[in-house]
């Protein structure tokens, strides 16, 4: 078997279309991973996490990239709480829809709920998590963090909205947890949630083909409302923003026209 023949194998068993990723980078990193596991090829791999539920799971976990963190790129969050918080309250009301796509172990989901709670209470806040990986979405669910994960986040939230557990580790309190709807989620062949006020999605599409970017950016179009907000990372600002129907409010900030 080839990697054409293993990406049809692999699209047939998770739905996950290898062909939307950068082929020389996601090949090397298969290619690794099958050496690690010291098998002699695609074909006895593909055979091996077809009957092995944890090497298949293992598989899916490598496939999806976890680099996260609360509060990632700060002089953006502040803009966030500075700006476009107030602007969304303002254009579409206290009761916002909020998609956090790609969210990884909850890192950024849990920064939103804690920073959007200096404007609403907790009770008013729902956010719509998802990633295409569920073993991260569980870590998710559970909420325990190092401190390298929240060294970014201000004082102020980590004194109100966790718990140290031990020297070296953090978990989200319930309070905040309860604010946050996890979903397991493909950005490439889902269906995207609707009416969203704001998309938060960061970090992730850089991994991605140029076709691939330009139809999530577009299908992020078609979700939100009329005048709502795309915030994307540090590494992705949208070059051809005006034909995919947004104009720029800030670094980093889209507006659906």
């Amino acid at each position: 078997m080839d990697y054409e023949g293993f990406k049809k194998e692999i699209y047939e068993l998770t739905k996950i279309d290898l062909n939307s990723y950068k082929e020389r980078q996601m090949k090397r990193r298969i290619d690794s991973l099958i050496a690690k596991h010291k098998f002699d090829g695609y074909a006895s791999y593909v055979r091996a996490i077809k009957s092995d539920k944890e090497l298949f799971e293992d598989f899916v976990n490598y496939l999806t990239i976890n680099v996260s963190e609360f509060y990632r790129n700060p002089d953006q969050w502040k803009n966030l709480e500075n700006e476009i918080y107030p602007y969304l309250i303002n254009t579409f009301g206290r009761q916002l829809k909020i998609w956090s796509a790609a969210c990884s172990t909850g890192d950024e989901p849990y920064s939103l709920v804690m920073t959007l709670s200096k404007f609403l209470p907790l009770n008013n806040i729902k956010i719509i998590a998802t990633d295409i990986d569920k073993q991260v979405l569980e870590l998710a669910k559970a909420g325990l963090y190092s401190k390298k994960s929240v060294e970014n986040l201000p004082k102020e939230y980590i004194d109100k909205y966790m718990t140290k557990v031990g020297e070296k580790n953090y978990k989200v309190n319930d309070e905040v947890k309860r604010c946050v709807e996890f979903r397991q989620h493909n950005l490439l062949k889902d269906d995207y949630p609707t009416n969203c006020d704001m998309i938060v999605c960061r970090n992730v599409v850089i991994y991605f083909t140029d076709e691939a970017k330009n139809k999530i950016y577009k299908n992020f179009n078609n979700s939100l409302k009329k005048d709502g907000i795309l915030f994307v990372g540090s590494t992705e600002q949208i070059i051809n923003y005006r034909d995919l129907n947004y104009s720029s409010v800030k670094s980093f900030f889209y507006k659906k026209e």
